[in-house]
């Protein structure tokens, strides 16, 4: 190649990598300005709610399931009326896709180096696009995704329900053996991780147990306990101190004070 084709290819080339970078530069102020917006609450967060069956798992219980959604969206609304006075725009709007057959749950990080989190991100990706295509999920038009993972229960007794998420991410995951008694807590579980993709924290310590009073719906009750709900990230119903307990039904569902600064319903500065 002559000297001056030589420099016209390195032009070529150049500009090529620049126009690349350029695109993905574009994209992704484009992400973060459109996750940003989901708490400004100036229209509805629209949640993708995507439903992967492991096994058998009862019929009735995920049709349940599904038609729960709409009071999970109704006590969302309650809440944000709570605290901002309206509920205008309506939240969220779930969206139900599947059930969907899978053969295992979505992959969980192996450790915290930079190798190991690379190679979650790339198999949660993989498996995320795959599912979405099988489940015809129009993931463009979600503000989140919550994948939920349903298995028949292995016993009589204690059912396990286990979650994950990206923080101010547009993913998060639940896994939970289902029969009738587990709808509410399962979609209770899925708001957690919703509101983990908005940027919320867990208000729990080590343990489990709800941080006071970070945790407590509603702090300034007098007398403090016991608590009428459950603070939605802190899982539990704080009823007296040392003693809590899952909520029952999503009635029992509440977005307390700190929460509700965290994902934009209150200003960021308590008064």
């Amino acid at each position: 190649m002559s000297g001056e084709g030589w420099v016209t290819f390195r032009r070529v080339r150049v500009g090529l990598l620049v126009a690349v970078l350029a695109v993905v530069l574009l994209w992704a102020w484009n992400d973060v300005r459109r996750r940003k917006a989901r708490t400004e609450w100036k229209q509805t967060v629209q949640v993708a709610l995507v439903l992967l069956r492991r096994g058998a798992v009862d019929p009735a219980s995920m049709a349940e399931l599904k038609a729960r959604t709409r009071e999970l969206e109704a006590r969302l609304a309650q809440e944000m009326a709570r605290h901002r006075g309206t509920s205008e725009p309506v939240p969220f709007a779930f969206t139900v896709y599947g059930p969907i057959d899978v053969g295992a749950p979505p992959p969980r990080p192996t450790g915290d180096e930079l190798g190991a989190l690379a190679k979650h991100a790339w198999d949660s990706w993989q498996y995320f696009r795959d599912v979405d295509q099988r489940a015809a999920v129009e993931w463009r038009a979600a503000d989140s995704r919550i994948y939920l993972v349903l298995q028949a229960p292995a016993s009589e007794g204690k059912k396990t329900v286990e979650g994950q998420s990206e923080q101010g991410g547009r993913v998060g995951s639940v896994e939970v053996e289902l029969d009738s008694s587990m709808v509410d807590f399962a979609l209770f579980v899925a708001a957690h991780e919703l509101f983990h993709t908005l940027g919320a924290t867990d208000k729990y310590d080590a343990l489990g147990r709800a941080r006071v009073p970070d945790g407590l719906p509603e702090p300034d009750r007098a007398p403090l306990y016991p608590q009428a709900a459950a603070e939605i990230m802190a899982r539990n119903r704080v009823v007296a101190p040392g003693n809590e307990r899952p909520p029952d039904t999503l009635a029992e569902l509440s977005v307390g004070p700190a929460t509700a600064r965290e994902i934009g319903w209150l200003s960021a500065t308590p008064p």
